[in-house]
């Protein structure tokens, strides 16, 4: 019996920061949250792979709004949240959904993460132990609550910081620089966070990518996942952004000072 081609995730840069996610084995491949079609377009012609299926996270346009002309040109399904309007979407999905595709080979668990969008989805890749988040979880941070709120957004993402501590976090933005400026702000005595913030800036200096993270390092370093940590409500407290350490208010005081922050 032969061995099944090995699985990648390559990061098709799109916009100013954007990464559409291409999941292929050298000879197919899926794609996620494909904003815009033209480098979607390229890299499988300069791979030479056939397109198979897409996958949505959310509604917003940097992330579907590539879908109609892939499905131009590529008959494929279309899988992403059944909580949101989105056209195109042909198989429509909920928590605890698999997606089973055939080639190629890969299994992937749905989960619902609203807060960023009221009808937001991740994918996690249980075997592979990678997670396509979109803009619920970045490396650093978390996305605006645009639609849901901070205690959808604290439970989507304690479904996330669930998973496996080597669990590849591939989020949608390159925004690690200024999300761990921030979190630098929000929990000064972090040393793990001052040691992450270093080698960051030193990536980005040379135009590296920042991603993908890990599930472990978000949770060592991610503020918006240590908003109960006595060191992060030590600086709200200090700030006068909070009163008490009531942890959904300190998520909401924590996300509303980031969205301000320069």
């Amino acid at each position: 019996m032969s061995t099944p081609p090995s699985l990648q995730v390559t990061a098709i840069p799109a916009f100013a920061d954007n990464y559409l996610w291409l999941i292929h084995d050298q000879q197919h491949a899926a794609v996620v949250d494909p904003g815009d079609a033209a480098p979607i377009e390229d890299a499988l012609r300069s791979r030479g792979l056939k397109l198979t299926a897409i996958l949505l996270t959310h509604h917003h346009a940097d992330h579907a709004g590539g879908v109609a002309e892939l499905l131009s040109n590529w008959s494929v399904p279309v899988f992403g949240p059944a909580g949101e309007k989105i056209p195109g979407i042909s198989r429509p999905l909920h928590e605890d959904d698999v997606v089973d595709l055939p080639s190629p080979a890969l299994r992937l668990k749905v989960l619902d993460v609203p807060g960023h969008t009221a009808g937001h989805i991740a994918y996690v890749a249980d075997a592979q132990n990678w997670l396509f988040c979109g803009d619920t979880l970045f490396a650093g941070g978390c996305g605006r609550l645009f639609e849901g709120t901070p205690g959808q957004m604290t439970q989507s993402l304690a479904k996330l910081a669930a998973l496996p501590d080597d669990t590849l976090v591939y989020c949608a933005h390159e925004y690690t620089l200024s999300n761990l400026r921030f979190a630098v702000a929000a929990e000064p005595d972090n040393a793990d966070l001052a040691a992450r913030f270093a080698q960051v800036e030193q990536q980005r200096a040379r135009g590296e990518s920042t991603v993908p993270s890990t599930i472990g390092l978000e949770k060592r370093t991610n503020p918006f996942l240590r908003y109960r940590e006595p060191s992060v409500l030590r600086t709200l407290r200090a700030t006068g952004r909070v009163a008490n350490d009531d942890p959904i208010a300190s998520f909401a005081a924590l996300r509303e000072w980031k969205n301000g922050f320069r």
